[in-house]
Order: C-alpha cells, then sequence, then structure tokens
C-alpha cells in the first residue's frame, strides 16, 4: 500500500521549535506592523475628519463654500443637517452639511 503514500519522517525536537525567541519575535512584529499602520494611516485620517467636523459646525450664513461635487456657492440659510447655497440669482441649491468641501475667502466668487 505504501507504492501511493510516501512514508512520512518525524521530525526532531530542535527542527520543529525554530530559533529561540521565535514566537516572541513573530509578536513583536504584528505589534510594530500595527503600530505603523495606525501612524501611516488611521491617526490621519482621523485627523482629517476632526477638522472637516469642526469646519462644518463653524458655518455661518454669508460664507462661501464649495461642495464636494465641486458647486461654487454662498451659505444663505443653514439647519441643523442642511445648508442652503445660492448658487446664483434666483437659485438656491440645498445640501448636506457634509458635502460642503472647504469654506473660501470672501470675494472668491466675485473674482470667478
Amino acid at each position: 500500500m505504501s507504492f501511493f503514500i510516501s512514508q512520512a519522517h518525524a521530525q526532531t525536537a530542535g527542527a520543529a521549535g525554530g530559533p529561540p525567541g521565535g514566537d516572541l519575535f513573530q509578536i513583536g512584529f504584528l505589534v510594530l506592523m500595527f503600530g505603523l499602520f495606525y501612524f501611516i494611516a488611521i491617526r490621519p485620517q482621523r485627523k482629517r475628519q476632526k477638522e472637516h467636523a469642526t469646519m462644518v459646525a463653524a458655518l455661518a450664513k454669508g460664507d462661501e463654500v464649495v461642495t464636494t461635487s465641486g458647486i461654487l456657492g454662498k451659505v444663505t440659510k443653514i439647519d441643523d443637517s442642511y445648508v442652503v447655497l445660492s448658487v446664483t440669482d434666483n437659485v438656491e441649491l440645498k445640501f448636506q452639511r457634509s458635502s460642503i468641501h472647504a469654506v473660501l475667502p470672501k470675494g472668491t466668487l466675485k473674482a470667478i
């Protein structure tokens, strides 16, 4: 019956254990990788989210803003969740507050 199955040989105890401290090295490597991932990806994203939340909370009537879709407008009315932008004469659009991308300096709309 051993014609199709090759015989298995037991390994010695030294070869199976690997180098001393191998398990500790693997755990340390995983912790190091998580720490690196945190400082490269998670921390900057949280910082940007916090800055965006403070910018949206500080919106006031009369601010000139740009939305995430690229529409420029002047804030005419603010609700809890929505902002009404005056895009041009007699045209007002309603957006969610989170869709505001940036607040522009005063006079930007007239310069464009």
